[in-house]
């Protein structure tokens, strides 16, 4: 088949249209036209008078070799990539050494549905409860206050990415197509088959629960075995080589091959694989506040007076402001039409997080407005950035007056500098709830200075962004990882034979599809060093 890019129609245009302006683009009778699909669908919203749609289809055309023959390089037009995924290795029976997979987020569970799917018969060990009793755990938080650092917003089945707006689009480069891959198996696994072509696919909690359970016992049916709330205290190893695993509850597992999946907030794991000597080293990772507006406001300013038309739903918005003290500003983890959530995974923390359903129709949208930081910021030992995060996320605690409320303040408040006593016209979403006050001494200086600066510079680009009543929630500090375990060609530990980090936690990801993407390399790496280990 054929592939046309970049072919843009107006936001109401007819299937007449579409397909006039695929034989436009051809340049063919509509005789020659035997049948096309939508590969991706976007929008271009850059003009909010003139919104498009556009499309890359996959198109079958009579007579394509000949129309081959003749067809320009810079066209647009090309011939569509294989993207059907292709397993590297098959099991042998009687497989005596099974890889354990730490963590079942989407990293784990991608390297465990693909080991399964290759007949490796993995064994998952996830820390947390399975994903209905850990979302019963979780709203125990949000509704009640009742906190269980086992089974969180970051611990438990279908790890941190189900507790968010489960955004599927990432910008990792994808030569092998495993970003396809990871999309099917969630078609499969229940999602809607529009993820496949939209430009920015989603699909929100509820839905990701349901979809998680099912992929489980897809790994389940395949001879995969899974133990929730199976905690892993200690790995193993002997002579710079894994030789598995030691659990909460005393059990030893043995396995040449472990794949270290935990997200990036498994701190005390984090802790015990420095002092067994694994080699980790500190990385940059940003920090700053959850910023709340009215979603009709970001659809205004986004797109005019077409804002609620079904085709573009509830809008977005990507914003970044270079300060003068040298910092970055950016928005991160934007939820159209969704909530701010507490997600920490510690007692007496406060964190913040995104989170929107796949409707995306609550009344406000929220992002993070987070600055970026360097080790030099927190010099140390390489786990020093988890005691940096710490401690904004106890300071966050406190200002909260210690009930895992978050800490507030209005936007007009933090801007002048002055504390907020009373809410305006934006009502903060995140529970157990927000208290007002002043949010200056809940970040460095650096990074309040720099959010001072450009949330009036947002303001610019997206009128209203630094409205008085907007609301701040304090602290979002898992922007990603703090840290990164390095590994080599093979995936491996650099200095720990056997030991796979993958992932979020490990450094190698951020957010779903990248997650799953790297879950699916990892999963190919440890197929292929058991084979050539029985060789």
């Amino acid at each position: 088949m054929l592939r046309i890019t970049e072919l843009k129609l107006p936001l109401d245009h007819s299937d007449v249209d579409l397909k006039n302006a695929i034989l436009k683009r051809l340049g063919i009778k509509a005789e020659q036209l035997v049948s096309y699909t939508v590969f991706r669908q976007g929008h271009d919203a850059r003009k909010k008078a003139e919104i498009y749609l556009v499309y890359t289809l996959d198109v079958e055309i009579a007579n394509q070799e000949a129309y081959l023959a003749h067809l320009e390089i810079d066209s647009g037009i090309s011939i569509t990539p294989d993207t059907t995924y292709k397993f590297v290795a098959q099991a042998p029976e009687n497989l005596k050494d099974r890889p354990l997979v730490i963590g079942m987020g989407p990293c784990g569970l991608f390297v465990g549905l693909i080991l399964a799917q290759m007949g490796f018969n993995p064994i998952i060990l996830e820390r947390g409860k399975e994903v209905r009793e850990r979302t019963k755990d979780t709203f125990g938080l949000w509704r009640k206050s009742i906190f269980n650092p086992e089974s969180n917003v970051q611990f438990g089945e279908g790890g941190a990415g189900t507790f968010s707006d489960g955004k599927l689009y990432t910008q990792i480069k994808d030569p092998n197509h495993y970003g396809r891959k990871v999309l099917t198996e969630f078609v499969k696994a229940g999602a809607p088959t529009e993820i496949l072509h939209v430009s920015k696919p989603h699909i929100g909690t509820f839905k990701l629960v349901s979809m998680v359970e099912q992929m489980r016992a897809t790994i389940e049916s395949l001879g995969g075995e899974i133990r929730f709330q199976s905690r892993v205290d200690t790995l193993n190893i002997e002579q710079g080589h894994v030789v598995g695993v030691t659990l909460a509850n005393g059990e030893t597992l043995s396995s040449q091959h472990v794949v270290l999946a935990v997200g990036h907030s498994a701190r005390d794991t984090f802790k015990m694989l420095y002092e067994k000597g694994v080699y980790i080293e500190a990385k940059p990772f940003s920090v700053g506040f959850r910023i709340e507006h009215p979603q009709s406001l970001i659809d205004k300013c986004r797109f005019g007076k077409n804002a609620g038309h079904p085709l573009l739903g509830a809008a977005d918005y990507k914003l970044v402001h270079h300060c003068k003290n040298g910092r970055a500003v950016y928005s991160f983890c934007m939820c159209p039409g969704g909530t701010v959530v507490a997600a920490t995974s510690e007692v007496g923390h406060v964190v913040t997080n995104g989170m929107s359903q796949y409707s995306r129709n609550e009344r406000n949208a929220n992002s993070g407005i987070v600055v970026g930081i360097t080790p030099e910021d927190y010099p140390g030992h390489p786990l020093a950035g988890i005691d940096f995060q710490r401690q904004l996320e106890a300071r966050a605690y406190v200002l909260g007056g210690e009930t895992y409320q978050a800490p507030g303040q209005l936007v007009g408040d933090f801007i002048a500098n002055k504390p907020s006593t009373a809410l305006g016209s934006v009502q903060p979403s995140y529970t157990p709830g927000v208290k007002l006050g002043d949010l200056s001494t809940a970040l460095p200086d650096y990074a309040i200075v720099a959010i001072r600066e450009a949330l009036p510079a947002f303001d610019k680009k997206i009128k209203g962004f630094a409205m008085a009543d907007a609301v701040l929630t304090g602290v979002e500090t898992r922007t990603s990882s703090p840290i990164r375990i390095k590994r080599n060609e093979q995936f491996q530990s650099i200095n720990t034979k056997g030991l796979y980090p993958a992932g979020e936690g490990a450094g190698y990801a951020g957010g779903i599809l990248s997650a799953g993407v790297d879950g699916i390399k990892v999963a190919e790496a440890v197929a292929l060093a058991i084979l050539a280990d029985i060789n």
